[in-house]
């Protein structure tokens, strides 16, 4: 077994020239790897592999770079629209609470406002449990919190929610009474279970975009379902006529963003995401853009959702 150790600047150069990758300043390349960490960069060598594990001939290091700063873009477009949908479900889903069950802590996190089913009571009080939790943590330390606790005695959902991780969101609103999950989807036309495996599955994102993990190939262990985006876009299929883009990946966020973001704002996220495609055409060209869409899962005709 292959032991890991610790390599040197001139060691990891190495590595990568006995990979076959071409480097001509060493000098440049040592700062990029200081700054950036080999192993983060390195990452990206799959999408340069042949069938040998060595990078296809005439690849460069500043392509092998080209393609970490990809990602790097991808997930800042990606992020910033992540925390607008994020900032829109905490609002909404605290609005409805608030309006149903009340503004006070001992009102909204009334165990009675939650599922009745006696298999998720654990879940429950877990779930609630951490948000009183967030209320102890941030009473004296986030400034609208601390306001509240100070001249209120009390932290509305409206300010808590802010304190909140998208992930406990994404617990928040699976332990929501059936109807009160409806009532929030039917704000984006969607039923209650779709919502509930977007929130999933674009918490999953988040976390990734937040960590600066890779997100252009990624793939969640959660399946949206199909939609007439699917359909309208003729994305690719298996044997079985199952779809097999916009599924789990970061396509799928793009048709979640489609249905949960305003029309602008997502005009605008895909004339970013277009700009990213075309730096990347730009500075790599031992990899085409058509090899990218599929490592990505997107269909060449990418951009045309904007108008179905």
């Amino acid at each position: 077994m292959n032991k890991k150790e610790f390599r040197t600047l001139d060691e990891q150069i190495s590595i990568l020239k006995n990979k076959g990758l071409i480097i001509q300043d060493e000098n440049k390349v040592k700062d990029i790897l200081l700054r950036e960490n080999y192993f983060f960069v390195n990452g990206y060598r799959s999408m340069f592999y042949n069938e040998n594990r060595k990078f296809f001939r005439g690849t460069t290091f500043e392509e092998l770079y080209s393609a970490f700063l990809f990602d790097r873009n991808l997930r800042n477009v990606l992020f910033k629209n992540l925390l607008v949908v994020e900032n829109n479900i905490k609002s909404i889903i605290s609005y409805q609470l608030s309006k149903k069950y009340g503004y006070k802590e001992e009102d909204y996190l009334n165990p009675k406002n939650f599922t009745r089913d006696i298999k998720e009571a654990r879940r429950v009080d877990d779930v609630l449990s951490k948000m009183k939790r967030q209320i102890r943590i941030n009473g004296e330390k986030h400034t609208a919190t601390f306001h509240y606790m100070t001249k209120y005695k009390f932290v509305p959902l409206w300010i808590l929610v802010k304190v909140l991780s998208f992930g406990l969101i994404n617990e928040l609103f699976g332990i929501l009474k059936e109807e009160d999950k409806q009532e929030i989807a039917d704000i984006y036309g969607l039923d209650k279970d779709t919502l509930k495996i977007y929130i999933q599955l674009l918490s999953n994102y988040r976390n990734l975009c937040a960590h600066e993990d890779i997100v252009y190939d990624h793939r969640t262990q959660v399946y949206i379902d199909d939609t007439k985006y699917h359909s309208l876009l003729g994305l690719k299929r298996n044997a079985l006529g199952e779809f097999i883009q916009g599924k789990t990946d970061l396509y799928a966020v793009v048709i979640i963003f489609k249905q949960m973001l305003q029309k602008d704002r997502f005009r605008d996220f895909m004339k970013e995401l277009q700009l990213t495609f075309n730096v990347f055409d730009n500075n790599v060209e031992i990899i085409t853009n058509d090899k990218l869409y599929e490592k990505m899962g997107f269909p060449k005709n990418y951009m045309d959702i904007i108008d179905l």
